[in-house]
């Protein structure tokens, strides 16, 4: 089975610590986490400029589609057991609408909130968990 490809921002401490997060709720290793730093990344979605890619978090499917933002979110949180409950909530009709929106006013403020929740030593304190496939900053 092809992995799917998590593009994120690695130069955001909040996207960095979501990202470590992700790592040990992804207990089946459905994903790949690719800084946008990377080649990799470049490479993973060629078509979609630095700017757009550092909007939102993507992820490209096993088939080739790209996701983005809350509905980046549910696909990866079915195929994730413990975040399961989360993707069947976000397809209740109308959830999806209000999960983009406050997705991107997360993502709109997301240094700010790295900032004010100290996402940094948090990231320094929480440690990721080994995966060979991922590339975590």
């Amino acid at each position: 089975m092809k992995k799917h490809l998590v593009l994120y921002d690695d130069e955001c401490p909040l996207c960095v610590f979501q990202m470590k997060l992700l790592t040990w709720l992804d207990w089946l290793h459905v994903a790949s986490l690719v800084p946008l730093s990377s080649e990799e990344a470049k490479v993973a979605a060629p078509q979609l400029d630095r700017e757009t890619l550092r909007s939102a978090m993507h992820v490209v499917t096993g088939d080739g589609r790209i996701l983005r933002g809350a509905r980046c979110i549910r696909f990866l949180s079915l195929r994730m057991p413990l975040l399961f409950p989360l993707g069947l909530l976000l397809w209740v009709p109308g959830v999806i609408w209000i999960a983009e929106i406050v997705y991107a006013l997360v993502a709109r403020n997301r240094l700010v909130l790295s900032r004010l929740f100290g996402c940094k030593d948090a990231c320094s304190i929480m440690p990721a968990r080994r995966r060979e496939h991922d590339k975590l900053a």
